[in-house]
């Protein structure tokens, strides 16, 4: 589902806070909305996020001006790409709702702890197409960039929180981190054999206490305190060997 929030979605050059360029780009076979400074031709990070289930493919942009707002110093030398999930469910109401798969939402208001366990051990009918097109979007953003894979972030919110996990632990090269705001377990089997893989994978997972939606206890929102999060995460991924962050 979509998170909630109370900022706009507007596109074009952002003018709260610090001035961004936000532009269209076709990333592998993925459309997207690319945030990044108007100085910041060559990133020395990039960050893919995916918005989850029933929100439109910009619903997370918000979140690039948020963070650096709150951090300056990633301003010059992060670039931000929102992915937009290959499916449109305007044919279920809808009408600028992408997902990445399909969801039986009725099934799943119906499920008691028995089944949760089953189908944390399922892999949904189209996520192996929707981790190709991810990580043919990492592989291209690699290639524009010219940044290898180990200065990207991959991470997202709910089901593309799911989504970016997957990815992650079948990457050929460790990403820089991941993030899993608001997820759940999916091919628990599969995830735990190439987790032993990825020691050492910066990881930054938040969830709220009551959230109806996804079995944990919080709302399925992203909060205050989960987005200061994830700004300290990203401006730590800038850290060199020496923990300063490195100058031009």
């Amino acid at each position: 589902m979509s998170r909630k929030s109370s900022s706009g979605h507007g596109l074009g050059r952002m003018t709260e806070g610090f001035i961004q360029d936000s532009i269209f780009s076709i990333l592998g076979e993925l459309r997207c909305v690319v945030v990044s400074h108007p100085r910041n031709r060559l990133p020395d990070l990039a960050v893919v996020l995916c918005h989850g289930y029933g929100a439109p493919g910009h619903d997370l942009v918000p979140l690039a001006n948020e963070i650096l707002t709150a951090e300056p110093n990633l301003a010059e030398r992060v670039r931000f790409v929102f992915p937009e999930a290959p499916l449109s469910l305007a044919s279920l109401g809808y009408p600028e709702g992408r997902a990445w798969w399909p969801l039986d939402v009725e099934r799943l208001a119906r499920v008691g702890p028995a089944d949760i366990a089953r189908l944390q051990d399922e892999a949904p009918e189209g996520l192996h197409r929707a981790r190709r097109l991810l990580i043919g979007l990492l592989q291209q953003l690699s290639l524009q960039t010219g940044l290898p894979l180990n200065k990207i972030v991959v991470g997202g919110f709910s089901q593309g929180a799911m989504l970016a996990t997957d990815a992650a632990l079948h990457l050929e090269e460790r990403p820089a981190g991941l993030v899993v705001l608001s997820g759940t377990l999916l091919c628990r089997r599969e995830w735990a054999v190439r987790a032993r893989a990825r020691a050492g994978l910066a990881v930054l997972q938040t969830h709220g206490r009551q959230d109806p939606l996804l079995p944990f206890e919080g709302g399925h929102t992203i909060p205050r305190q989960a987005l200061k999060r994830l700004t300290d995460f990203l401006a730590n991924r800038m850290l060199d060997d020496n923990d300063k962050v490195r100058s031009r």
